[in-house]
């Protein structure tokens, strides 16, 4: 079954559950900070597993200790619940 685009109401909802994450751009948007580029790239690391179990994959960049990630359902045209899926499962990898 394909992912359906959530509501701007439902977006609202999710996104006030997702502290430090914002709306840019009909993205989910978070900048993370790590100690150093090894923690930035273990992190993406443990990051990419999980989207992969999803099959639902982060557009994202790294610059020394900075890791941007930026999530959107290509297929739906917008955000959906698996955005928001890997989001949580992010924020717990990076918070963890």
């Amino acid at each position: 079954m394909r992912p359906q685009k959530m509501s701007e109401a439902e977006i609202i909802l999710g996104l006030a559950a997702l502290p430090g994450w914002s709306l840019r751009e009909g993205r989910l948007h978070r900048v993370f900070a790590c100690k150093n580029f090894q923690e930035a790239f273990g992190r993406m690391a443990s990051v990419a597993l999980a989207a992969e179990a999803m099959n639902h994959h982060p557009d994202w960049s790294n610059s020394w200790n900075k890791v941007t990630i930026e999530l959107i359902t290509h297929s739906a045209g917008g955000l959906t619940a698996l955005d928001f899926e890997l989001a949580r499962k992010i924020q717990t990898i990076f918070d963890g």
